[in-house]
């Protein structure tokens, strides 16, 4: 009885210490103490001050599960009903258990295991530096003196700044395991409100460096779980796109084709062999010759779901990047003179008195990620008559409501008299202005999912035409609102947009991989171009 009794203490025994082996061994417990205040900072958990290095371990003991390990532990419904819909995951039986059930179906198909999160804090430059653009990793080897070989691809750039990060935070004094306003240094507030964009983490309006800092710092984790996560989800798409757009096109081959790509490539064919016998030749040597991952030959080609490397596109987000940039200044190039002023004013960014169109277009491009200011007379510019008449009501502006009473006032008579409002409430401040703010908020968000939907074609064709945007002959309503609401987003957000990460843009660059495979077969028949084109517009 001695010995069960010895034996069953010392289980339970090696229980407590597997049970607290993270609690010994938890990366913060090697932190510096101001790496353990600015963890908590960075998450709004308010601790005391001064306070001993025990009570902010203690404090971080209490929150570090549902912040660092299992974030999502903190999400609302909503948050995790979205999570669970992207991972394709039926969320109806979780829903009737509220928010457990939810909880529970996102731990089961989270990105990592809590071993596997509770090891990458140990050493966070392994992955804090992945979700950098090439151009902000070179400024940071720029400015620190590390030298990278031309030519500089990511991978060398990733390699020579990671090894050299702990070499920099020593040379500046500063801690490194979970890192200070040092690692940003060469960013500007806009590659910081950039950064936050393109990861799917909307930038509050604010011009607060340090501020911008801490959310991209805290966010930096999920923002890399989610590239590594949709890096493999868009492999997965471009090997299976691959697959069957060469099948596609060798069903199209005739024997000729069939017979020139053997020749071509060296495969030796056996006298006599049928047509079905030639296509499975061609298919057993297809691996060896063309590569059926992305990781091999083909990373030509889809190469740009993943990363950058010389002149081709390799990383999703820089693609992404660079193409919403050529449409915003492609955007930019039509707007008219007071549409720039409209967008640099809504910034604070001074205009120069006599700027000509080309100036103000440079000046809009060099501001294109900078924050705009959350509220300006310029806000008011795509609410709804509704919206517009019901804030001129509600203004405490006599002029303003006078014209908001008047049926037949315009959408511009409008909105000029809610800027005049908004303007009038900003100068006066106290109480009038509040109540502008408090409206303008709920109009906004309210009217976030149906902007422009029950605006008139004239409404849309006018608003179109504050934007310099000639209208072609014969536009739908639909076309026009697809328009509007497209210039409002490069208004708003410049070559950012909030609702979507640049990983949405994947599929567009999978779609465009069909003309290499084509290429690369050497499709010479109109009916293989074909089929390559139909399963283009499938995926």
């Amino acid at each position: 009885m001695r010995l069960l009794s010895t034996v069953f203490s010392l289980a339970l025994a090696a229980d407590a210490v597997v049970g607290s082996t993270w609690f010994t061994k938890a990366a913060y417990n090697k932190w510096h103490e101001t790496e353990l205040e600015r963890w908590l900072s960075d998450n709004d958990i308010p601790y005391p001050t001064p306070a001993d290095r025990k009570d902010l371990e203690d404090l971080i003991q209490k929150n570090w599960d549902s912040y660092a390990v299992a974030p999502y532990k903190n999400w609302d419904s909503d948050k995790l009903t979205s999570y669970l819909q992207s991972k394709g995951v039926d969320t109806k039986e979780a829903a009737k258990s509220g928010k457990d059930g939810l909880v529970s179906q996102v731990q089961n198909t989270w990105y990592e295991t809590e071993d596997k999160a509770q090891t990458a804090w140990t050493s966070v430059q392994d992955w804090i530096l992945d979700t950098w653009t090439d151009s902000s990793l070179k400024a940071f080897a720029d400015k620190h003196g590390i030298p990278v070989p031309q030519p500089r691809t990511r991978d060398t750039l990733l390699q020579k700044v990671r090894s050299n990060y702990e070499t920099v935070a020593k040379k500046a004094g500063e801690t490194a395991s979970y890192p200070g306003d040092w690692l940003y240094e060469s960013w500007s507030e806009s590659d910081l409100k950039e950064w936050l964009d393109t990861h799917g983490f909307p930038a509050p309006q604010i011009t607060d460096r340090n501020k911008l800092i801490s959310l991209v710092r805290r966010n930096s984790r999920l923002a890399y779980l989610r590239m590594q996560d949709q890096k493999a989800t868009a492999a997965a798409s471009a090997n299976a796109a691959y697959a069957t757009l060469t099948d596609k096109v060798i069903d199209a081959w005739g024997e000729s084709q069939l017979k020139e790509f053997c020749d071509k490539n060296g495969i030796s064919v056996p006298q006599g062999s049928k047509t079905n016998e030639l296509r499975a030749l061609v298919r057993k040597h297809r691996s060896q010759i063309l590569g059926d991952s992305v990781s091999a030959s083909a990373a030509s080609a889809f190469g740009a779901a993943t990363s950058k490397a010389g002149n081709q596109y390799s990383q999703a987000t820089d693609d992404a990047t660079l193409a919403a940039q050529e449409a915003f200044d492609n955007a930019v190039g039509t707007w008219s003179d007071s549409r720039l002023k409209a967008y640099l004013d809504a910034r604070g960014v001074p205009v120069p008195q006599g700027s000509k169109t080309d100036e103000l277009q440079s000046l809009v491009r060099r501001n294109a990620h900078k924050a705009a200011n959350p509220y300006s007379a310029w806000t008011w510019d795509d609410l709804s008559y509704e919206n517009l008449k019901q804030y001129l009501a509600n203004s405490g502006n006599a002029a303003a409501q006078k014209v908001g009473d008047s049926s037949a006032a315009t959408r511009d008579e409008l909105v000029d008299a809610a800027q005049s409002a908004y303007s009038s409430a900003s100068s006066a401040g106290g109480g009038s202005y509040a109540s502008a703010t408090s409206y303008l908020s709920q109009a906004t968000e309210s009217a976030k999912k149906s902007t422009f939907n029950t605006w008139s074609e004239s409404e849309l064709k006018a608003y179109l035409d504050s934007y310099g945007v000639p209208v072609p002959q014969g536009s739908t309503v639909n076309e026009l609102k697809a328009e509007a609401r497209k210039q409002s987003t490069y208004f708003k957000y410049g070559t950012t947009n909030p609702a979507d990460t640049a990983f949405a843009k994947i599929s567009e660059n999978v779609k465009d991989a069909y003309q290499w495979v084509v290429g690369q077969l050497g499709a010479g028949s109109e009916a293989a171009k074909k089929k390559a084109g139909d399963i283009k517009e499938e995926l």
